[in-house]
């Protein structure tokens, strides 16, 4: 009960965080928004503000106008400086805009400065991610996340409200409280910040006993990983049948999502679908993400999903591999799969490297095409390293045979006078490692 009072007294502070001054919404509800672009003259084209206009439709917003300026140095007090503020100023008022979307991660002071001089709240790159996050977070565990990592970003923005109680006053009846309002705020969100680690740390706990619960009965697992809406959801829900949210907008899916998938040539595997990533991906996000983004981590297989109908996929491919870096993934062999070819043209094939191991697989999520081919790619790279074994089993061994035909590829089975099961089998070294621990395990000998 405490903690959902302290969660609401939260939530009521930054309701009342909001600027002092009165913003008239459009009729409908959606707020009208203008986008910001500085460039640092280093060449950037006319739609750098695509993105920025996706994550602002996909948070719900209306785009009403743009604005795109050039300085070498960001300005310390306004970010865009004030010349430029004052014009965003006045088309603000002409679109009767009711938000300012910074495409680029500005101060505290930045927010506060801008929000004087336009008139309507500033909203930078970093919290419009987050705000996005919190729609879609829908599990227990990403409503978490989300949570700590806002709390985190509006912890340092506590600035913007209770100004009025920042100086203690003397005087008969003048005299304040033992700590201003804007300390207490502050010592509420600490509070939060500490409780929701501790449950994120719970959390964490349970996912590594769950993915040595995996360990002991070895299977393989691959993680779909790439840009926000490169079709990853799309692909995981052709491969596996299943029928997990997908739809082209940024984010489109949130909490990870794992199937069994059956790779012809090899056997069973888990196939899990994981966040997009996107440029200039928050800290605090990859930080309160750390328990899901170590399922990509601990994968045996990454296939990383490219669009290859957007034009600028090789710069999103080099961001994608930045962030696997940050959350030490780098290491992971990875299958570069080029989806929505059914929309670039391309035709469906495979590239080798120069070892003659597929490491590029053109494929359609839409329309199937090439999937035959990224299924052959799995089962070429899982089943690399695999021996054929003939093993032994005793007639009490029922379990582990079972377990054996349900995760490995049974070449054949013969039953001797005794009862023993013989099984000719193709193991890779990680499932023989298994068995060499398990107290049925007999080898007859290695084919």
């Amino acid at each position: 009960m405490r903690a959902r009072r302290q969660h609401s007294t939260l939530t009521a502070l930054f309701d009342r965080g909001a600027p002092d001054h009165d913003i008239d919404d459009v009729a409908d509800g959606v707020e009208r928004a203008i986008l910001v672009h500085q460039q640092n003259g280093r060449g950037e084209g006319e739609d750098v503000l695509d993105e920025l206009q996706e994550l602002v439709e996909s948070a719900g917003a209306q785009v009403c106008g743009s604005v795109i300026g050039r300085r070498r140095r960001p300005d310390p007090a306004t970010f865009i400086g004030s010349g430029k503020a004052q014009e965003i100023a006045q088309l603000v008022e002409s679109e009767s805009a009711s938000l300012l979307v910074m495409d680029h991660a500005i101060s505290p002071i930045q927010e506060r400065n801008l929000e004087k001089t336009v008139g309507c709240r500033v909203v930078d790159r970093t919290g419009l991610i987050l705000d996005i996050f919190a729609q879609r977070a829908t599990s227990k565990e990403g409503k978490l996340q989300v949570e700590l990592a806002q709390l985190e970003y509006l912890s340092t923005r506590l600035v913007r409200g209770w100004t009025h109680l920042e100086r203690q006053k003397g005087g008969i009846g003048l005299r304040g409280p033992g700590e201003t309002q804007l300390e207490t705020d502050r010592r509420l969100i600490g509070r939060r910040i500490k409780s929701l680690s501790r449950q994120l740390d719970h959390v964490s706990a349970q996912r590594e006993l769950r993915r040595k619960s995996r360990r002991k009965v070895p299977i393989a697992t691959v993680s779909l990983v790439g840009y926000t809406n490169a079709g990853k959801s799309s692909l995981f829900n052709a491969l596996t049948k299943a029928e997990v949210f997908a739809a082209d907008k940024l984010f489109a899916t949130l909490d990870p999502t794992m199937r069994r998938l059956q790779v012809d040539g090899y056997g069973p595997v888990i196939l899990s679908d994981t966040v997009g990533f996107i440029r200039d991906l928050p800290h605090s996000l990859v930080s309160a993400f750390h328990s899901t983004l170590e399922e990509v981590s601990a994968a045996n297989l990454l296939l990383h999903v490219v669009d290859t109908a957007n034009p600028e996929h090789a710069e999103l491919q080099y961001q994608v591999e930045q962030v696997l870096n940050e959350i030490e993934a780098g290491d992971v062999p990875v299958i570069t799969v080029f989806n929505k070819i059914d929309a670039s043209g391309h035709n469906a094939h495979v590239e080798r490297d120069e070892h003659n191991r597929a490491n590029r697989v053109w494929v359609s999520a839409q329309t199937g095409a090439g999937l035959n081919l990224l299924n052959q790619a799995l089962a070429e790279h899982l089943g690399q390293h695999r021996v054929q074994y003939r093993l032994r089993l005793p007639p009490k061994a029922g379990k582990l045979r079972a377990t054996l035909f349900d995760r490995c590829e049974v070449v054949s089975e013969q039953v001797t006078d005794m009862g023993d099961m013989v099984l000719d089998l193709i193991l890779d070294q990680k499932t023989l490692g298994w068995l060499e621990g398990h107290r049925d395990f007999r080898a007859e000998y290695r084919c």
